[in-house]
Order: C-alpha cells, then sequence, then structure tokens
C-alpha cells in the first residue's frame, strides 16, 4: 500500500512543523500572520513524546499528520494539516477517522476542535458541530476561529 498512517517519533518534528506551515499556507494567509503563527504550528520533539501524533506516509515520507492533546477540558485535535500537493484526496478525511478510532480506544467521549475557518465546513462533513468561536487578533485584524465538537 503506498499510503500508511503510522505513529510519529520525536525525529519527525521538523518534517511535520513543515507539513503544518506549507498547509497553512495554502490558504493565503499574508506572510507576516504566517510568521505570527511560526509558534503554534511549530511541533517539538517534546510534544510528539508527550501527545499523540500520528502521521500518513507516501512511500515512507511523512505528507499529513494529526494530533491528540489533553488539558483540564478534556480531548482536544491538535492539529490536523495535509501537505497542499496532496489535499483533495481524502488524506484528512482518513486521518480524521484514524483520530476518531484512537478516541475511542482511549475512551474519549467528545474531540474538540479549534478549526481554521477554511476547515469549518470540512469537520461539519466529518461529523463535528459548532460549539463556539474563539476570538483573537493577529497583526491588529479580529480573527474568529469556530470552536468545533465531535461525540464519540
Amino acid at each position: 500500500m503506498k499510503y500508511l498512517i503510522i505513529a510519529a517519533d520525536p525525529q519527525h518534528a521538523e518534517v511535520l512543523t513543515e507539513i503544518a506551515i506549507a498547509a497553512k499556507r495554502h490558504w493565503n494567509y499574508p506572510e507576516a500572520w504566517i510568521q505570527f503563527w511560526i509558534p503554534q504550528l511549530t511541533i517539538s520533539s517534546e510534544y510528539i513524546s508527550s501527545n499523540e501524533v500520528w502521521m500518513m506516509t507516501d512511500e515512507g515520507n511523512p505528507i499529513a499528520f494529526y494530533t491528540l492533546s489533553q488539558n483540564e477540558e478534556g480531548y482536544e485535535l491538535g492539529h490536523l494539516w495535509v501537505l497542499p500537493e496532496y489535499i483533495g484526496q481524502g488524506i484528512g478525511r482518513q486521518l480524521f477517522n484514524h483520530a476518531l478510532e484512537r478516541c475511542r480506544l482511549l475512551h474519549i467521549s467528545a474531540l474538540k476542535i479549534y478549526a481554521d475557518p477554511n476547515a469549518q465546513a470540512f469537520y461539519e462533513k466529518m461529523g463535528a458541530y459548532k460549539v463556539g468561536e474563539h476570538h483573537s487578533e493577529v497583526d491588529g485584524q479580529p480573527r474568529i476561529l469556530p470552536v468545533m465538537e465531535i461525540q464519540l
């Protein structure tokens, strides 16, 4: 099989960060915004060691990934990024379904998603629904992220 979903190792931190940044750039945000978001898009080896991080590979090369993390409110889909040249091929759907299966195995009953506005329709199609909004500011511009949830 060409595509495989495997657990990420700490050594994958740099390539996963590159995937996240490339995927975010796909939405044509201003470069100043991308630079502002780099700390949030950076995946460290420590992050991989302390969270669920799964990646999809194409002939061994990472092309997409997702993370599950736990905080005081419960579990969150921390990241789900697909390299732009692979968008539209069902990879995001496969990774999201894998994430839901991991949640079921871990007895997680609900998964929260702070979605990029461009990804809201994708998550709705996957069965998540909007439960709120996260308001912030980027480079002096207001930014509203849909807060979504899916029950398992």
